[in-house]
Formats: C-alpha cells, sequence, structure tokens
C-alpha cells in the first residue's frame, strides 16, 4: 500500500487508524547573543571590596565568610590579593577561640564525635567552627566534601559552622589556607575551632602546629592496641580518645584504654607540664562527651596559668612565617617562564643519566635567580 509522503505524520494515515500523533509546537528560537551574555552577567557572582568582606564577617554573616574562605583557597592572584587584605583587617579580631585539632584513623567515627561534641558545646551557648579537611582525588584533583551530609544535625545549628574543604594534594591535606581560614573564622565570632584531619599521617604535624589541644580517637577491638602506631603522632596527643565505646565493646575500650595509658608513661615529660589522658566514649550515645570536653578545658586552664599556652601560639606564628615564606619561593619557582621550558628539558637529562640530580637543581637555581637579577 502506498503512503502519502506529503502527509505530517505516516501515522495518521488510513491504515494506521488506531494511532493518531499530534503536529506538535514548532523549535522555539535560539537564545540571542545578548540574552546569553545577559543571564551569564547574572549567574557571575559580584566580588565585594575587602572592608565590606570585613564588614560582613564581623558582623556574623555566614555567606559573606563563606566567600572569603573561598577567596583564601583560590590560586587566582587576584583573590589572593584580596583575601590576604580580609585577613589583615581581621587578624586584630582573631585569637580569642580555643582552636583544637581532631585526628584519627579512617573508620573511627570523627564526624560523628565532632557531631556529639559540637552539640554538646553549642546547646551550652558556645559558638562552633569546623574546618573539615577532606581528602582530594590525586588522579581528578575532584573531592567530596561529604561532612555536611555526615554531620546532619550539626549543619543545621544555627551556632555552627561547617566548612569542607579539599585537600588539594598539599601535605595531609593541611596548609597555610586552613590557618587562614582560622582567622576569619575568629573575627566571625567562633569561640571553638575544630579542624578534622585526613586521618593518621604525616598531616599531624601541620595540625598540631596551628592547634591549642590536639586530640587522638582510637578504636578497641580493632587488632593489636599498640602495633602501627607511631610515637610521634602520641606524643603530640593531649588526650587520647578510646571512641565506640558501647554494646559488647566497652570492656575491649576500657582494655584498651588500660594499654594506652600505660604506653603513655614510657614518653618523657610534656613541655606544657600536662599530662596526657586516655579517655572512652560512645559518640553516638552522646556518652563520655562531657569528660572528653571537661578535660580540655581542664588542660586549657592549665596552659594558661603557666602561660605555656600563649608561648605555644607565638611559636606556632613564627613557625606560619617561615612555611609561608617557603611556599612562595616555591610557587615562585615553579611559576617562572623562563625556568617552565628549561625545568623539563633537566629532567630529560637526569633520566637519561645526562646530568645528576644535583647539578641539575643547583643550574636552574642558578638560572632562576639570573632571572630575578635581570627583572630588576
Amino acid at each position: 500500500m502506498s503512503v502519502d509522503k506529503s502527509h505530517r505524520h505516516i501515522e495518521n494515515d488510513e491504515q494506521y487508524k488506531s494511532l493518531n500523533v499530534n503536529k506538535g509546537i514548532d523549535r522555539p528560537e535560539i537564545f540571542n547573543e545578548n540574552s546569553i551574555q545577559r543571564f551569564l552577567k547574572n549567574k557571575r557572582r559580584k566580588l565585594l571590596t575587602p572592608d565590606e568582606y570585613v564588614e560582613g564577617i564581623l558582623a556574623g554573616n555566614r555567606t559573606t565568610l563563606s566567600q572569603a574562605v573561598t577567596l583564601v583557597e583560590s590560586s587566582k592572584k587576584e583573590h589572593q590579593e584580596i583575601a590576604q587584605d580580609i585577613i589583615t583587617k581581621c587578624l586584630p579580631h582573631s585569637g580569642n577561640s580555643l582552636r583544637i585539632g581532631i585526628t584519627g584513623v579512617p573508620g573511627v567515627g570523627k564526624s560523628t564525635f565532632i557531631e556529639s561534641m559540637g552539640k554538646y558545646i553549642t546547646k551550652r551557648g558556645g559558638k562552633l567552627a569546623v574546618l573539615a579537611i577532606d581528602p582530594s582525588s590525586e588522579r581528578s584533583k575532584g573531592s567530596i566534601l561529604g561532612d555536611k551530609t555526615r554531620m546532619e544535625e550539626l549543619s543545621s545549628d544555627p551556632n555552627a559552622y561547617i566548612r569542607p574543604s579539599p585537600s588539594a594534594g598539599s601535605l595531609g591535606g593541611v596548609a597555610r589556607k586552613t590557618r587562614e581560614t582560622i582567622v576569619l573564622c575568629e573575627a566571625a565570632g567562633f569561640d571553638t575551632i575544630f579542624i578534622e584531619t585526613v586521618g593518621v599521617g604525616q598531616s599531624e604535624t601541620m595540625v598540631h602546629s596551628m592547634v591549642d589541644f590536639f586530640l587522638l580517637l582510637m578504636l578497641a577491638g580493632a587488632g593489636d592496641e599498640l602495633q602501627g602506631i607511631k610515637r610521634g603522632i602520641m606524643e603530640m596527643a593531649d588526650v587520647i580518645t578510646i571512641n565506640k565505646a558501647d554494646g559488647n565493646n566497652i570492656d575491649k575500650a576500657e582494655m584498651a584504654r588500660v594499654q594506652y595509658k600505660n604506653a603513655l608513661h614510657l614518653f618523657p615529660p610534656t613541655d606544657s607540664g600536662w599530662k596526657p589522658e586516655v579517655l572512652t566514649c560512645s559518640a553516638i550515645l552522646h556518652a563520655g562527651i562531657d569528660k572528653v570536653w571537661m578535660t580540655i578545658l581542664k588542660y586549657v586552664e592549665l596552659v594558661k596559668k603557666n602561660s605555656y599556652f600563649q608561648h605555644k601560639r607565638n611559636e606556632q606564628s613564627k613557625f606560619w612565617m617561615y612555611e609561608t615564606i617557603n611556599d612562595r619561593l616555591k610557587s615562585d619557582f615553579y611559576q617562572n617562564d623562563i625556568l617552565k621550558g628549561m625545568t623539563a628539558e633537566f629532567e630529560k637529562k637526569v633520566l637519561g643519566e645526562e646530568m645528576s640530580s644535583f647539578v641539575a637543581a643547583r643550574e636552574l637555581l642558578e638560572n632562576y635567580y639570573q632571572s630575578k637579577k635581570n627583572n630588576k
């Protein structure tokens, strides 16, 4: 049977009596260029002046604080210039918080512990900022940033502010940007700052260099309690807390507490004069959280009385001054236009065993210094 080809829809032919297809509507016109540009302009976030950012931060505006932290985390030169101006103006309003570093092996329950402890603090009138460092993928550079999902109750608390940040390949996910974010949060009125690290590793040294109190979360019943625990991490801890001390795990947690306490006796006395304690808690049941917090306050009272608190902060400020110098020099070296092509060439010579690594490094540095002289 022949079909009328001029028919818009052949499905409407007599042979398809049971099927009917409507004509439909014509395709709408494509946005013109002006409409697209106007749409993109409205979507683009407008940068405020440094003074406007500072004003919003000091007023406790969460949106402005988040925008300022984004500038701190940005690698764009223009954003960094604004961020440094904001930080300089916020510095006189900072320093009035208690900074607490929290770390532990993956699966120890850091997020649950932070939420439980955080709710304990905010219910008593405190204002808490949580800087949670999420591990970035080395391949895609992406990050899950899931702490707000894991801390659902705390994230909706008006007295709490959670800022997940990608580690972006820095040492253990903690670097200068976290230190600067602390300043902004303190200026915004937060009296307690939690810094959650990626997990047990080299990052703990960096965290320890920016907090007043260092808390190590551990698990019981996961094997030999002391095997594989790095001595350096335990020496840094002001309190070791055995989490998940509930149900059938209570006896194991108590046994682990005794083992850790005995191990701490082998370490030399601390500079602060504080004797590290070992506690147990169940973050999910909110059991023992009050005791952990009271121990933290007891530590702070001691170190403020013997002046170690301010001494430690002074040492940290000095440390971060030199760290910033190192970061700036390293960044300036690798962003040098002359060296960008040279670096690959020297790397090829090193891999081909035409030149030693040390000679290549020395010559690259000499070229770097020469380029700086020529630009004067």
